[in-house]
């Protein structure tokens, strides 16, 4: 009979790092449903919410980033990080696991350290094309490194690396829905061409002025939209769109069936979050990527580029976006040829089954394999 599998899996703060925490979490229980699985995550972020939501326990450290603007708040997040130390010490004894694993985001700093020092092998899972300050910091400590990008030996060390893509939502490639039904399912017409514009789980600003600035190219464009605002900005555009007559326009502040708008779209507007990016690759899906500038070590513009560069999804600035997104979007969907080339080359950067890949190096880890 084998041994009681135990594991903790740490980080979060966006969705891009906590749904690959959370596939290789059910990964895991697939293979070996005995498995217990510890989430550990930072207080006031979105893993706090997500993870339960997913079937999983979750504890929460107070930590946060430095504040780079306000050095003199920065004595306050010191504090934050020795408790968050002190308390990721007392769950490792408590929950006595025999592998830990960091996604990245605050929490897995503290805890994958003193996972290492007290004895219990490491695997970190590096999303971006650009490896995160946690990670990079982390990487002496781990066994493995399991990477989305070739190249990474610049951040990490070449032996500890294995390229394994990111795990995407499941749900997204189990999907079985028609294109038809699928552009049916949000009010619009299957004979027509449709553009997704998503900006992320809160949304983008750049995006959605990007749509507000050329109601007019719109409506005249002869395609359709599927529009989500994120929640943030919801209110203010539904005033701003008040009076106008636009039946090509779907919008929507958030989309719960994301394989369903995939599915209907032809071609996809999106920030360059390193899940989505994997999401595209793995449904062949022609896009435009703007960049936000608003993340850490600019990772979003590095990862749009390692497409980019492939011809394999369309590069626009931020700052560019609100004036040359729109006819840039409607250009590219009714060029047939472009979409195709830029199908067939993002499918060529396809790493399937990342999660079962992932999954099975931390049972080995766990074994002492």
């Amino acid at each position: 009979m084998e041994k009681e599998l135990r594991v903790i899996i740490s980080g979060g703060g966006t969705g891009g790092h906590i749904f690959p925490a959370v596939s290789i979490a059910n990964a895991v229980k697939a293979m070996r449903p005995d498995a217990k699985i510890l989430f550990v995550g930072a207080l006031g972020r979105m893993e706090m919410q997500r993870v339960p939501a997913a079937g999983y326990e979750i504890k929460g450290l107070p930590i946060c980033g430095f504040d780079r603007k306000n050095l003199l708040k920065n004595v306050k997040v010191l504090y934050k990080i020795w408790k968050s130390q002190r308390m990721a010490k007392k769950i490792i004894k408590d929950f006595r696991p025999q592998v830990a694993v960091g996604v990245g985001g605050y929490a897995s700093g503290p805890t994958l350290n003193k996972a290492a020092a007290m004895g219990i092998p490491c695997l970190i899972q590096e999303q971006n094309s650009y490896a995160g300050v946690t990670n990079k910091l982390l990487a002496k400590k781990a066994e493995k490194i399991c990477v989305a990008y070739e190249g990474m030996e610049r951040f990490f060390p070449a032996e500890k690396i294995i390229l394994t893509g990111n795990p995407v939502r499941q749900a997204l490639l189990d999907t079985t829905i028609t294109r038809e039904d699928a552009v049916r399912s949000f009010g619009l017409d299957p004979e027509k061409k449709t553009i997704l514009l998503v900006g992320g789980s809160l949304g983008a600003r750049t995006i959605n002025e990007s749509m507000l600035r050329h109601l007019d190219l719109i409506k005249d464009s002869g395609l359709q939209f599927i529009w989500q605002t994120g929640k943030y900005y919801s209110a203010e555009i539904a005033e701003r769109l008040k009076g106008q007559d636009l039946p090509n326009l779907k919008v929507t502040d958030f989309i719960t069936d994301m394989g369903s708008a995939y599915r209907a779209a032809d071609l996809v507007i999106s920030r360059a979050g390193a899940s989505s990016i994997s999401e595209f690759c793995l449904i062949g899906k022609p896009v435009i990527l703007v960049p936000s500038p608003n993340v850490a070590e600019d990772h979003q513009t590095k990862n749009a580029l390692a497409l980019s560069t492939r011809d394999a999804a369309i590069y626009i600035k931020d700052a560019e976006a609100p004036e040359i997104l729109l006819q840039t979007a409607i250009d590219t969907v009714n060029d047939d040829a472009k979409l195709k080339s830029l199908s067939e080359n993002v499918l060529k950067l396809a790493l399937p089954d990342s999660a079962n890949i992932i999954a099975k190096e931390v049972i080995n880890l766990a074994n002492g394999i």
